[in-house]
């Protein structure tokens, strides 16, 4: 393999010739063969958006030739549109705050952006990774900067497919809006609803999750670039922080604003503990309302059945013709990973100390992690699952009906220690309940025919 030598403030060392990355990022690799995991798209894309922005912004005050900045912008342009991204090799678990995935974009960057200026990779005498790339920055402020950034942008995907689902769960309850069943409380019979109704609260649920990730993305739109190395600005100029807060806001298309305390912004994990709680928050209903889809479907034979379940795949190697609810598991195991992910971000923002929190990697990682697999989860759980949803009638009817339940019905007319009666005579006897209230003479069939309208007791009121 053929090699060329760079030198960094502890030595030289052999590099790939054909490699984009650097020295820094090469001793990253011998030290750091960890998991095989690599920086998330999103993570490198809001890295190279801040260098991006820096270059334009320092050559707008004055202090980075316009010839270097045009290469640097061309470069992170490149990478931008998906080119050099098998150049990002620096594995998840690494040196703290993030030191190794800042200095292997900022190689990055400045190979490429030698190479436009017709020069050879490794010669940073054309442009250096830390004093043209890095200028007026510091890992310090460009990682915590970069996962805000990266969260942002995936969390307007997510919020995206969280519309779609709410929006087919709106469409379900109105499609079973007339259609009675057993309501069950306790995983025991308890008054009829319609299965509307559950669709419906379904989507409800969604729609103010979504509310509650908007207001929790708004802490990641403050920004703290500009802080350096411990929140103080040097090396950077006094019109720096501004300028780059427009000039990001400019490029992404999100209204970004500078930190009311740039030593906080890069002390605290707070944003970033907030997005992943209100997505672990989601997380926890998905699992609930994907546990209650999976028993409402169960059967055919010796379940609920009050639903049927589209068909994917094959649910068994070994028994003919069964057929699994697999979106619904999936979600899941997505939301189970998701639930640890947020453990290990809350347990690395009590981690920092004094100036920074160094663990900055572990959480970006995750936290770019679970709203990416959550989004595509809930895209397919959305197009091979809840759409394909549709209802048992004849057996919702029937449980309905059924329901030791309905007894609650003639609380008003025969009081709650006459119903239970009838409710424990109900399921020793055989007979239905209708039958027992008449033959004890406690009301009328006229009477009970009025009262037993299983559509109104899903309604508030008094059937009298």
């Amino acid at each position: 393999m053929q090699t060329r030598i760079e030198k960094d403030s502890l030595g030289n060392r052999e590099i790939p010739f054909d490699a984009y990355y650097g020295v820094q990022t090469h001793r990253a690799l011998e030290n750091f063969p960890i998991s095989g995991l690599k920086p998330k798209p999103s993570y490198v894309e809001a890295t190279v958006h801040i260098k991006k922005s820096a270059a334009i912004v320092n050559n707008s005050l004055g202090i980075l030739d316009k010839k270097k900045c045009d290469a640097i912008v061309k470069s992170c342009d490149e990478i931008l549109s998906g080119n050099l991204r098998e150049w990002f090799v620096v594995d998840v678990y690494q040196a703290g705050a993030g030191t190794s995935h800042n200095m292997n974009t900022n190689e990055v960057i400045a190979n490429r952006a030698i190479e436009i200026l017709e020069g050879k990779k490794g010669d940073y005498s054309v442009i250096s990774p830390n004093d043209d790339v890095n200028m007026a920055q510091s890992t310090n402020d460009v990682c915590p900067t970069a996962i805000r950034i990266g969260a942002l942008m995936n969390t307007n995907k997510l919020l995206s497919s969280l519309k779609n689902l709410e929006d087919v769960f709106a469409k379900k309850s109105k499609e079973f809006d007339h259609i009675v069943k057993s309501g069950r409380t306790h995983l025991a019979d308890a008054v009829p609803v319609r299965l509307g109704q559950e669709f419906g609260a379904w989507s409800m649920n969604m729609q103010k999750h979504s509310k509650s990730i908007q207001v929790a993305m708004e802490s990641c739109k403050e920004l703290g670039i500009g802080g350096t190395a411990a929140g103080t600005g040097l090396n950077a100029h006094q019109k720096y922080r501004e300028m780059m807060v427009k000039q990001l806001s400019l490029q992404i298309g999100i209204d970004f604003k500078m930190s009311e305390n740039y030593f906080e912004s890069m002390q605290s994990l707070r944003p970033m503990v907030e997005i992943s709680n209100a997505v672990r928050n989601l997380a926890q209903d998905l699992i609930r309302i994907s546990n209650d889809i999976r028993l409402l479907g169960s059967g055919p034979k010796t379940g609920f059945f009050e639903i049927n379940l589209p068909a994917v795949q094959p649910g068994s190697s070994i028994m003919p013709g069964k057929v699994n609810p697999v979106m619904f598991e999936m979600m899941n195991m997505v939301c189970f990973q998701i639930i640890g992910c947020d453990t290990t971000i809350l347990m690395s923002a009590q981690a920092g100390q004094l100036e920074l929190n160094v663990m900055m990697p572990v959480v970006a990682f995750n936290l770019l992690h679970e709203i990416e697999i959550l989004s595509n989860a809930i895209d397919v759980y959305v197009k091979f699952g809840v759409e394909g949803i549709t209802a048992n009638e004849s057996r919702c009817q029937t449980y309905a009906e059924n329901s030791i339940s309905i007894v609650t019905v003639l609380n008003p007319h025969i009081g709650y220690l006459k119903g239970a009666e009838i409710a424990k005579e109900y399921l020793k006897s055989g007979k239905t309940i209708r039958e027992l209230v008449i033959e004890k003479g406690l009301l009328s069939e006229e009477k009970l025919d009025e009262i037993f309208d299983l559509k109104k007791m899903t309604e508030p009121g008094i059937h009298k």
